[in-house]
């Protein structure tokens, strides 16, 4: 697909980006411009993708009554871009983003993007806005491709009328500077998802429903809230925006298997092929809270962590409940975790070597 563009006439200056970029938090701050694709549809099935564009930054004009609003017909993506040593910027495993983007679409009645044009749409943005790419440590670019249903009525049917959007956000640490183990809530109240509902696509309605027990957790002083599936032996499903990893003495790493209702990771499957290439044994499997509990108690857990796009691993010290807290080993230099971390950040960042030809550059 052919993309126009229209550059910003009013920019960040160097100074501003330069001091957003000293301290750019996480989702803060957006660069200067934005990708787009427009979809239409007749009634008779006709029409598709058009109007690629890279435009300015900016608000979106939409009726009152587009579908969006009403229905939550929406899906989005999350992916960064590094710059290497040469200054080039790369991003890690785009097609596999691409890939989650169009199950999503299915699952939501959207229209399916090819997998070329999500990528260049990646390519188109970062290259105008390569500047905005910061360099420290622990930082990258990160991307948020989205969908939304734009056509505007109110009965109950898929859109036909979709516009394609791709932002960037420069990033920093997602828990903020050093990196510690953080505190996690069990949530007994919520459920993330439930059989055949929206569990493994990525769409906003999964992150609202989230929020109410994100607050009960802050509520304890924790970062996140982990999910269990009540109806399968209070099985672990996931965090409210990250998978669950355990590693046990025996050189074992387990996550839950992927059953319908769990997000489908790009981190997540990376971390599992990361711990197969270091000898490990890899189970994905049913992992209940009393088994957590219990192999706490007897010393045969040795590490709990998460993985997502934005926090990449993060050690679990403690999982706080209603009924007391399962303390979790601190992860030492050598851990799984921490080991596992720094090749992927590596990876990432061009000071690994990628093996499994996991990196695109795009500018």
């Amino acid at each position: 697909m052919e993309f126009s563009q229209q550059l910003s006439t009013h920019p960040k200056s160097a100074e501003q980006r330069a001091e957003i970029l000293a301290n750019p938090g996480f989702g803060d701050h957006f660069t200067d411009h934005t990708a787009v694709i427009d979809w239409t549809q007749d009634a008779e099935g006709k029409g598709g993708w058009h109007d690629a564009r890279v435009e300015p930054y900016g608000p979106i004009a939409m009726d009152p009554a587009s579908a969006v609003l009403h229905y939550g017909q929406e899906i989005f993506e999350g992916l960064k871009a590094y710059r290497h040593a040469d200054g080039s910027v790369w991003t890690f495993r785009p097609e596999a983003n691409a890939e989650r983007f169009n199950k999503s679409a299915v699952r939501l009645a959207l229209p399916q993007l090819p997998e070329a044009d999500f990528i260049e749409s990646l390519r188109r943005l970062v290259s105008v806005d390569k500047a905005w790419v910061p360099s420290g440590d622990g930082e990258a670019l990160y991307l948020r491709p989205f969908m939304i249903a734009t056509e505007a009525f109110l009965g109950v049917r898929p859109s036909r009328e979709v516009s394609y959007r791709v932002i960037a956000s420069p990033a920093g640490n997602y828990f903020g500077g050093e990196l510690k183990p953080v505190p996690i809530w069990l949530s007994t109240t919520y459920a993330r998802a439930g059989r055949g509902g929206t569990g493994e696509a990525k769409c906003g309605g999964n992150y609202a429903a989230s929020l109410a027990a994100q607050i009960e957790a802050e509520s304890h002083g924790c970062k996140q809230v982990l999910f269990l599936d009540p109806f399968n032996d209070n099985a672990v499903e996931e965090l409210g925006g990250m998978n669950v990893f355990f590693v046990f003495a025996d050189g074992t790493l387990v996550t839950p298997a992927l059953n319908g209702t769990i997000l489908h990771g790009v981190t997540r499957s990376s971390v599992l092929q990361l711990a197969r290439d270091r000898g490990l044994t890899v189970q994905e499997r049913k992992i209940t809270i009393d088994e957590w509990r219990d192999a706490a108690a007897d010393g045969t857990l040795t590490e709990v962590f998460a993985c997502g796009t934005a926090a990449v691993i993060t050690p679990i010290g403690e999982l706080k409940t209603a009924e007391g807290t399962i303390a979790c080993p601190a992860p030492g230099p050598d851990s799984v975790a921490m080991g596992i971390r720094a090749e992927l950040l590596g990876i990432q960042t061009g000071t690994v070597e990628d093996t499994h030809g996991w990196l695109t550059r795009l500018a």
